[in-house]
């Protein structure tokens, strides 16, 4: 996978809203050009918190424009849909914004200014505290990250590089081969050399994002949650060839070493298994504004799966292959 890395800081920023006197779920910080949440649990209230994890309060950075836009778009579809109001009605009431225009905003597809947000919330009758936050979180529908000019990353994979530095928590299953996130260098680099790729600078462009992306993955506060199942045939294909393999399965080890990682493999006399229709990808998040995401990859693309249905099946999946894996730590 085009798994690439992300660069990211942040800064705890906390506003009382005029009616509830709680934390809201988003804040824009311009210092900082990210979407922050505060949110009242580590690993959130959800399923597969680590047992006896204490809950604290910390906050989340949400980067990417993709990620702000999809974020704002569900809120303004919330607020329109408590007003009644339908798109044809938004664009009969001459604010200057068309039906198509008001469905690619709410679907994320396009940065959104802050006078139309303004004018929207005005429509809708939300109150000063509400216009004034969603105004502010315009501002990063046209903030762009180092992965959303470069040339390196495909399109179809920027949404997910957004995603995966807002996720709470990542389940995973890949049968053939060891996941971007958990890769050495040196496999990694045997990976892209199987591709042959054209561009061999740009292979290594792609190794050293990658690298970078695990350091800021395994370095975050608080850390994310990855849950990896492996097909025993990732863990026997010699990739790289005896010594390249070796130092890839002794850096899995370590890293299930520790307490946010737990990397589990699913032996081949398992048989038949709940799975074997390729690899995927659970995101999950612990605001319940912000759904879920299943990615599924493929050479040329991505599809990001959010309907609820869709997710839970996903999750019914995983937790069958995982009741049959076993932890890499014991693996022959």
């Amino acid at each position: 996978m085009n798994e690439i890395g992300l660069p990211v800081a942040f800064l705890l920023v906390e506003r009382e809203t005029a009616n509830t006197g709680s934390s809201p779920s988003y804040v824009w910080s311009a210092t900082t050009g990210c979407l922050l949440t505060t949110r009242c649990c580590g690993y959130g209230s959800r399923r597969h918190r680590p047992h006896g994890l204490a809950r604290r309060r910390f906050c989340v950075p949400v980067t990417g424009q993709r990620v702000v836009r999809r974020a704002l778009g569900r809120r303004m579809t919330r607020l329109r849909t408590a007003s009644g109001m339908s798109r044809r009605d938004v664009a009969e009431a001459r604010l200057g914004i068309s039906e198509p225009t008001l469905h690619r905003i709410e679907t994320g597809k396009v940065p959104v200014t802050g006078a139309n947000v303004r004018a929207l919330c005005w429509l809708y009758g939300a109150d000063q505290s509400i216009t004034d936050a969603l105004a502010e979180l315009a501002l990063g529908t046209s903030q762009q990250e180092w992965w959303d000019a470069s040339p390196v990353i495909p399109e179809w994979f920027k949404l997910y590089v957004g995603l995966e530095a807002s996720a709470s928590r990542m389940f995973g299953y890949d049968g053939e081969i060891i996941p971007g996130e958990l890769q050495t260098p040196e496999y990694a680099r045997a990976v892209f050399g199987a591709e042959q790729p054209v561009d061999a600078e740009a292979a290594e462009r792609h190794i050293k994002l990658r690298m970078q992306r695990q350091q800021t993955l395994f370095a975050r506060t608080p850390p994310i949650r990855i849950v990896t199942v492996l097909g025993e045939g990732a863990l026997t294909r010699s990739v790289g060839g005896e010594q390249v393999f070796k130092g890839q399965i002794d850096h899995l080890r370590r890293l299930s070493g520790e307490d946010t990682v737990d990397i589990r493999v699913l032996p081949f006399s398992v048989g038949a298994h709940a799975a074997m229709a390729g690899a995927f990808r659970i995101l999950e998040f612990d605001d319940p504004e912000d759904p879920d995401v299943v990615y599924l990859e493929s050479h040329v693309g991505a599809l990001y799966l959010e309907e609820q249905a869709e997710v839970d099946e996903y999750r019914r999946i995983f937790d069958l292959i995982s009741k049959d894996a076993v932890p890499v730590a014991e693996f022959r």
